[in-house]
């Protein structure tokens, strides 16, 4: 089966190619705008030690032990999941964590119900600094809500069970008169299956996971979600597989903040220094090449394995994406630090991003 899996210099190389495309027919880079007034205290309170935060003599925002409060879903794997232990674990931890070693912060993780997580980023009311969870970058979404840099590219699937033998590609699902297809309310994974399938689309209110679970138990035929996280609920439940190929072009992930949060800038630039480090392919290696978190780390992937992630498919598609599409899946990242800043964490820098 075809994995889509980018490691952090292929997504690094996109984002420099898009962003020259960008710089040559674009307005210039817009800065977050001030947190809306009606932003929690709470909130206000994170954002504002953000930026008040000083460097620190090895170059780093120093965040002063300060919490940054993380909405996950805990039912995504391989972002975040509970394991069979009842440990809560997944990428977004180990990531989130990671960012803190650098930044002096201390990450806590708030379980939060996908339905409302976005929208209550938007409120400026919302019980978090940032949301994890596997989010796709839109223009419409950017609207409401501010995003990182991109972190992860991806294409949409469909899963299905592993028995299945009526249909073997998206064609031959559309061709059959009785059949249903599964997805998460509010998610692109909607858009898409309704553009794809109308008239056959279930949309569960619930997690991800009661749409995984429908699908396991035969009450409908398919369910369109990313592909890795359809990789994760392959790993971690067995019986599904992936149709081999793409719904939809290739899209791409990042955090979402509260409008004008000042945590954007440090955690942007930690984001930067753990890719370079060659930690941020360690973690994704771990998460998403692997066939279990424990097997990534008793036996490390070498730097061939790593590279090796993509596919002749996949390195196909990567090359057949427009600068059109590009350019809306990467607007996020116009808001980051430019590479010195982000690599070198200046004051200079520090002091420009702050408004």
């Amino acid at each position: 089966m075809s994995k889509l899996r980018f490691t952090a210099p292929t997504i690094f190389a996109l984002t420099v190619i898009v962003l020259i495309a960008l710089a040559a027919c674009s307005p210039a880079a817009v800065t977050p705008t001030k947190a809306p007034a009606t932003a929690a205290a709470s909130s206000a309170d994170a954002t504002a030690e953000a930026t008040a935060a000083p460097v620190v003599a090895s170059g780093w925002p120093d965040l002063k032990g300060m919490e940054i409060r993380v909405a996950v879903e805990n039912a995504y794997p391989p972002y975040n999941y509970i394991d069979t232990n009842g440990d809560k674990i997944g990428w977004d931890y180990d990531t989130f964590n990671a960012i803190c070693e650098l930044l002096n912060c201390k990450a806590t993780f708030v379980e939060t119900a996908w339905d409302g997580m976005l929208a209550s980023l938007g409120s400026g009311n919302a019980g978090f600094d940032v949301a994890a969870d596997g989010i796709t970058y839109t223009p419409e979404r950017a609207q409401s809500v501010d995003f990182s840099q991109l972190y992860q590219a991806y294409d949409e699937t469909l899963l299905i069970r592993d028995s299945e033998t009526r249909f073997k590609t998206v064609a031959d699902l559309q061709g059959m008169s009785d059949y249903t297809v599964g997805t998460q309310t509010g998610t692109t994974n909607e858009i898409t299956a309704n553009k794809l399938f109308p008239g056959h689309v279930k949309s569960f209110d619930d997690t991800f996971g009661a749409v995984v679970q429908s699908l396991i138990q035969g009450d409908i035929d398919a369910v369109v979600v990313d592909r890795p996280a359809a990789e994760g609920y392959i790993t971690t439940q067995g019986g599904m597989k992936t149709l081999t190929e793409s719904l939809a072009g290739v899209e791409g992930l990042a955090f979402a903040y509260p409008k004008g949060s000042k945590l954007i800038f440090p955690i942007n630039a930690a984001m930067s220094a753990l890719q370079a480090s060659g930690k941020w392919d360690e973690m994704y290696t771990k998460w998403f090449k692997s066939s279990t978190p424990e097997q990534a780390t008793e036996e490390p992937a070498t730097e061939e394995a790593t590279v090796e992630m993509t596919t002749e498919a996949t390195m196909e598609a990567t090359a057949e994406m427009t600068v059109e599409a590009t350019m809306e899946a990467t607007a996020a990242p116009t808001t980051a630090p430019t590479k010195e800043a982000t690599m070198e964490v200046t004051t200079e820098a520090t002091a420009e991003a702050t408004p």
